[in-house]
């Protein structure tokens, strides 16, 4: 289980302010600081909060990964594509929106959401798309060939003291999403508060190759302090890890290998 930590409402603040503080970049670093394993940022077509700038230096200088999320207009895919940051997830937008208000509609065959998929992927970056909880909307993800999906956790949110309904839905769509092969993340409005329960059952309901037992954020194996190189490289050996272990079997299959499967761990990887 990883925890990523957006950092765009420390630029609304800034912008608020229409001055140079609080400074988004370096809220990112107290993050890893703390034991963050990404930080998430997203970059909107009005440029309410996070700026062109702020995504170069976020991608340059994070220790751990960067997680840009990104509407599949073409300027900021170019950016993305320029930057090149570990993970892009392409996510809704309308003007309008105080925040990010459902999942991508993936029913509509939507072009430009297609061409952002192959830009980003033929970069090099791994591509995530923010979706409903629902079956179908994951079928769909799975049939547009990305290695991974992050579940809207905005019903959840606004529910999670008036029973387990909005959970218990988020379950039922990280065991089917984990079913296809897919990497499942899920988030919007999760806090301090709510998140712990989000965790545990994503534990119960992903199969636990996906899991790894986090050590001290700061320590390599040795139990020496990890420069940002070590943390990074850590990141990535222990999703090489965990990858590698889903595709064994799926080679070894006696009727031969789900090729869909294979190509997706492999572009995961």
């Amino acid at each position: 289980m990883r925890l990523y930590v957006n950092i765009d409402h420390v630029a609304t603040v800034r912008q608020a302010r229409r001055t140079d503080e609080p400074d988004p970049t370096a809220a990112a670093l107290e993050a890893e600081r703390h034991g963050a394993d990404g930080i998430t940022f997203h970059l909107r077509e009005d440029r309410r909060h996070v700026q062109d700038d702020d995504a170069r230096a976020i991608v340059r200088t994070v220790t751990t990964v960067a997680n840009f999320e990104l509407a599949a207009r073409a300027d900021i895919v170019a950016l993305a594509v320029e930057l090149r940051p570990y993970q892009a997830t392409l996510v809704p937008e309308r003007r309008e929106e105080v925040t990010t208000e459902g999942g991508l509609d993936l029913g509509r065959g939507d072009r430009d959401l297609i061409e952002a998929i192959a830009s980003l992927t033929a970069a090099g970056i791994r591509v995530a798309l923010f979706i409903d909880p629902d079956l179908e909307s994951i079928d769909r993800a799975r049939d547009l060939g990305v290695p991974a999906i992050e579940l809207h956790t905005g019903r959840y949110s606004l529910a999670w003291t008036e029973g387990p309904a909005a959970l218990d839905q988020l379950a039922r769509a990280a065991r089917h999403a984990s079913g296809l092969g897919l990497a499942v993340h899920a988030g919007h409005g999760l806090t301090v508060r709510n998140v712990a329960a989000v965790a545990r059952r994503g534990r119960r309901a992903v199969p636990p190759r996906r899991h790894h037992r986090r050590r001290d954020a700061h320590r390599d194996r040795r139990g020496s302090p990890m420069t940002g190189a070590n943390r990074r490289a850590e990141f990535f050996a222990l999703e090489a890890t965990e990858y590698l272990a889903e595709l064994a079997p799926l080679a070894a299959r006696a009727d031969g290998p789900d090729p869909e499967r294979l190509v997706r761990g492999a572009r995961a990887l």
